[in-house]
């Protein structure tokens, strides 16, 4: 039988219009990712939160900061557990895959942000660990790109990650959709 888990990647203070480093749809983002998690704890469904923290002179989510901080509106309820991280893949150094694995979990789903860096990188690693993904999409945000001074625009970003994690490493939907 499967066990799922809502993994709520850095949706931190910094990331809102009024942070350090603002990303394209995070009110929206935030919004779904809310309904999300508060499904999942009307059905007994394990919430997990990642939040990254930054060394000194970091340009967001310096540790210690209020920026650091999570976002209130998804943040943590009732004794849900938290995982600090310093690396983009959630599950590197720290007990995260350990909490899932206590837990019985098989499939994880995922919110947050940024989409083209730590839900990659959590994405493609949650299915390395031989979890079945799920990434809720209009539940992640990120903000544009440069390459070889091309500016990548959000939406575009989105798209090609999102693309790219459902082609090999689980499922994308859309919040509507997951709560159905």
């Amino acid at each position: 039988m499967n066990k799922q888990a809502i993994v709520v990647v850095d949706f931190q203070n910094d990331y809102l219009t009024s942070g350090s480093w603002p990303l394209i749809g995070i009110d929206a983002a935030v919004k779904k990712a809310a309904e999300v998690i508060e499904h999942a704890r009307s059905k007994g469904v394990p919430v997990i939160h990642v939040r990254h923290e930054s060394p000194e002179g970091a340009p967001f989510f310096v540790a210690g900061s209020p920026g650091a901080e999570i976002i209130p509106a998804v943040g943590p309820n009732g004794g849900e557990q938290v995982v600090v991280k310093n690396y983009p893949n959630a599950f590197r150094d720290t007990d995260l895959k350990a909490k899932l694995d206590a837990e019985g979990v098989t499939d994880v789903i995922i919110v947050g942000a940024m989409t083209h860096m730590c839900i990659d990188a959590t994405a493609r690693a949650a299915a390395d660990h031989g979890y079945n993904v799920t990434v809720v999409q209009d539940a992640a945000a990120t903000h544009d790109a440069e390459f070889n001074g091309m500016i990548v625009p959000a939406g575009q970003v989105h798209a090609a990650f999102m693309a790219a994690l459902g082609f090999a490493y689980g499922k994308v939907v859309a919040a509507d959709d997951f709560l159905k």
